[in-house]
């Protein structure tokens, strides 16, 4: 069955997709005069590092190789190693692609890589498309409300404001903010949606505190959705991606789209400065935001495609359904310090 998606997928893509190329560093034409300089020469090789899960790298690569006829080495890593590798390969870069990690995590490492936009681009959803010139955001994943079904009774919960209802004091789990990276952009999120894209609003913070005097704070993000699942809890702050699968897999639990409004962080690829193999990596960041592998990635996986109209299954809502807030992650990154400072002085003061 792999096979044969594997081999409608590339019959699809060749029929349908004839890319044209991004816009950066020029691949090698079709024909060249004897006089035009040589420009980069296709390879069979590519070689990717990435921190993405085997789901996604399974209805990524494979599809690639054959559509190309490449062979995709992947070395697989945490987002910190990955970057860690680049930078100390920068003279002599190894890889071709860094495919996956978080957005800010390249904003930052911008030396790294070089300049190429998706020829795609423009069917991104508009806050996505690639306005750094160099990152190419292919999948989401945003802050949710996961809810336990059985638990929650009849109390409404449509969005944060929801979350203040003194019956469910001690209900409520949350990570950390000043620890985890899921629950800082659960921080973020709620800050923007009451501060109305003002992170100092004081009403905002106002909110922070309230919320938290009704929260159970732990450190693990993952064992907030499992406490949701298990019953530990009635109310996770928590993110889309393993609260969509335990909908799918028909865990007694639903997710919440916050009415005030939801963020959703790009995951990023990026082509590597100087790298071997530019062809295959310029048509590699292509086919990660083509409209057969953004369809693949709506139906077949949990992570959402970045790019609009794609299909979504059953058990996802659709992202036209949901209330989307764009947030200014230059800002949320050069001051994450501070607000997970002030947010610990915060639960300081209401668990004292």
């Amino acid at each position: 069955m792999k096979k044969l998606f594997i081999l409608m997928l590339v019959l699809i893509v060749a029929a349908t997709a004839a890319f044209a190329g991004g816009k950066g560093e020029e691949a090698a034409p079709a024909a060249e005069s004897a006089s035009a300089p040589a420009g980069p020469v296709a390879t069979d090789k590519l070689v990717v590092y990435s921190p993405n899960s085997d789901g996604l790298l399974n209805a990524t690569i494979p599809a690639f190789e054959a559509m190309y006829g490449v062979k995709v080495e992947v070395i697989s890593a945490g987002t910190g190693e990955v970057f860690k590798r680049l930078e100390g390969e920068a003279n002599n870069p190894y890889a071709d692609v860094a495919f996956g990690g978080a957005f800010a995590t390249y904003m930052n490492s911008e030396e790294l890589f070089q300049p190429y936009t998706s020829a795609n681009d423009g069917k991104v959803i508009d806050i996505y498309r690639n306005k750094t010139g160099f990152i190419t955001p292919y999948v989401l994943d945003g802050s949710i409300i996961l809810v336990n079904k059985s638990l929650i009774g009849d109390i409404e919960v449509n969005g944060y404001k929801d979350l203040l209802n003194p019956a469910l004091k001690g209900k409520i789990v949350s990570a950390n903010p000043s620890a985890s990276s899921s629950a800082y952009a659960h921080l973020t999120n709620m800050l923007n949606a009451i501060g109305k894209g003002d992170y100092e609003n004081a009403d905002a913070w106002k909110f922070v505190v309230d919320l938290f005097t009704n929260t159970v704070v732990i450190d693990s993000s993952s064992s907030v959705w499992k406490g949701v699942r298990d019953g530990e809890y009635t109310i996770g702050l928590s993110y889309e991606d393993p609260s969509v699968q335990l909908v799918r897999d028909g865990a007694d639990v639903k997710v919440v789209y916050m009415e005030e409004g939801v963020v959703y962080l790009p995951a990023g690829s990026g082509i590597i400065k100087n790298c071997k193999n530019l062809v295959n990596a310029q048509r590699f960041i292509d086919f990660i935001t083509s409209p057969e592998i953004q369809d693949a990635y709506g139906t077949t996986i949990t992570n959402r495609p970045v790019m609009a109209g794609v299909a979504t299954p059953d058990y996802m809502t659709n992202i036209s359904d949901i209330n989307i807030i764009e947030e200014d992650m230059r800002y949320v990154t050069d001051n994450k310090q501070a607000l997970r400072d002030k947010f610990k002085d915060i639960y300081v003061d209401i668990q004292g």
